[in-house]
């Protein structure tokens, strides 16, 4: 934990381990999350309509245990979308958007 999804859509070519060497780089660099506890995910959507008429699109979701200030949180989102319109120029569009999770509810099992 924490962990980041990148949806995206694209019909060009994107260097899909540059785009998650960019979000762990960029999330981990940002001083609110440990590296060894970040997962990065990438999904492929299968197709999609904007309403803006663009055609490419990436969205990330970062989603944390709550406890981090907004203007960290503001900060990460920030330097998320510009380090990932840095590495993908050409997408139509590129967000950000972060979760907090409830500690109390959150749980996990690692294989020992």
């Amino acid at each position: 934990m924490p962990h980041i999804v990148i949806e995206y859509y694209t019909e060009t070519d994107m260097d899909r381990r540059l785009v998650l060497e960019t979000a762990l780089e960029t999330a981990a660099a940002s001083g609110v999350m440990n590296r060894a506890d970040i997962k990065v995910r990438l999904s492929r959507s299968e197709a999609i309509l904007l309403g803006d008429g663009r055609s490419s699109f990436m969205h990330v979701t970062i989603s944390m245990l709550a406890g981090r200030s907004d203007e960290a949180k503001l900060e990460l989102a920030r330097a998320m979308t510009e380090a990932l319109r840095a590495t993908c120029p050409c997408l139509g569009a590129i967000s950000t958007d972060i979760r907090d999770m409830n500690p109390e509810t959150y749980k996990k099992s690692l294989l020992t």
